[in-house]
């Protein structure tokens, strides 16, 4: 019998007990409480919540058109940008850190920024203070994506309420999953209204609602060490033997975002789920914790957080490798074979290609930095189900193919 197949984030798993459709209370409510806000907004995913986002923001400043975003981040964001008719630009990365280049994005910002993007990727806790300070200097606005980042902290607030508007998603390998998902947070009141003035303008989709609820069974029944590789594995597997790492990491978006309402039953999964979630992060910060300190010891470099004072959350472990090389050889050993390795994405936007038709004048802004990163960089899943035997042989592997 094989081993077990590790999922490439670690996503809570749900119990049958979580698919009651009573008894749960109001997920808004308890989320707004768990992270330690005033209120938050539910979207049917954490794209169409950046997409919120962005149409209420040009409510209140209509002159403005463009959007600054890391070069590294997921194609998505660059398909929800120009679904809301703006643009976008694309900051390069610092040397050091996996975050967006203050210096370059000073010289990104203009009168036309309606908008800047720090990304805490992967659950690593990003500079938004470098951030504010660029927009702040164009009157532009800051939100924070937080996409991968449900429970992380920075100097002891929830990430998300240092810029202006901050999202998370619920998607699969979130950590929490409603199957899709987004959440919506501001600070300032006249925000908050205006987020919620462009969210009512969303409709309530049977068609849609119907599709999700199927998959969230789907999920809840196979996201377990029986189920993955049938879900997860064979899926992979297939990419792999066509050579497709753009599908193989998910990388594959059409244009079309949906956006509906996120339906009760949803909720009332996640308002279950969200009461084992402290605890679940706990266990995989303990576990983060002591594989980063045995990565460390053999001289790898682990990608952390670009700030001080900061508790990321840890649905993956990130390394920087020396070598496009030696990670592409790392890749190419494990990846299909379910040791929980990946890619947060394969490429910087311009070099998909397949996104060109949304990037306009951004296929021209300096990537040289993220480029590298992109490159370089190697998941490794730190969901539980990668035991510390199987961890240990990674480790092995890896230490042979950097030598």
């Amino acid at each position: 019998m094989g081993e077990t197949t590790v999922p490439p984030t670690a996503g809570l798993p749900l119990t049958w007990s979580d698919l009651l459709p009573w008894g749960a209370g109001d997920f808004s409510q308890q989320l707004s409480a768990w992270l330690g806000v005033p209120q938050v907004q539910l979207e049917c995913s954490g794209t169409s919540a950046l997409m919120v986002a962005l149409r209420a923001l040009r409510t209140l400043k209509p002159g403005r058109s463009e959007v600054i975003a890391p070069a590294y981040t997921c194609p998505l964001v660059a398909l929800a940008i120009a679904q809301c008719g703006l643009h976008l630009r694309l900051c390069d990365l610092r040397a050091d850190a996996l975050d967006m280049d203050s210096a370059r994005l000073q010289q990104l910002c203009s009168d036309k920024t309606l908008a800047v993007l720090p990304t805490h990727l992967c659950g690593r806790v990003a500079d938004v203070d470098a951030a504010l300070q660029c927009a702040r200097a164009v009157g532009a606005y800051v939100i924070e994506d937080a996409a991968q980042a449900l429970g992380a902290r920075s100097n002891g607030s929830t990430v998300g309420m240092q810029g202006d508007v901050g999202f998370f998603s619920l998607a699969v390998g979130k950590g929490l999953s409603t199957f899709e998902g987004g959440v919506l947070l501001a600070r300032d009141a006249e925000i908050r209204a205006a987020l919620q003035a462009q969210g009512q303008r969303t409709k309530f989709s049977w068609w849609w609602e119907l599709r999700r609820s199927v998959e969230l069974l789907g999920y809840a029944a196979l996201y377990r060490p029986s189920g993955l590789g049938v879900a997860y594995g064979k899926p992979l597997a297939a990419s792999l033997a066509r050579g497709d790492w753009v599908e193989a990491a998910g990388d594959d978006f059409d244009d079309m975002i949906p956006q509906h309402r996120l339906g009760r039953w949803r909720q009332t999964v996640g308002a279950r789920a969200l009461q084992r979630l402290a605890a679940f992060q706990q266990q995989t910060a303990d576990q983060a914790r002591n594989r980063i300190a045995q990565l460390k010891a053999c001289g790898f470099e682990v990608v952390e957080d670009a700030v001080p004072h900061a508790q990321g959350v840890w649905p993956v472990l990130l390394l920087r490798l020396p070598s496009p090389q030696s990670r592409d050889a790392m890749l190419q050993a494990h990846w299909g074979d379910g040791s929980g390795l990946s890619l947060p994405f394969v490429h910087v936007l311009p070099d998909y290609g397949r996104y060109d038709h949304v990037l306009a004048a951004a296929r021209q802004d300096d990537v040289t930095q993220a480029r590298d990163w992109a490159q370089r960089l190697l998941a490794i899943s730190n969901s539980p189900w990668l035991d510390d035997a199987r961890f240990a042989r990674l480790l092995g592997d890896l230490q042979q193919v950097v030598a």
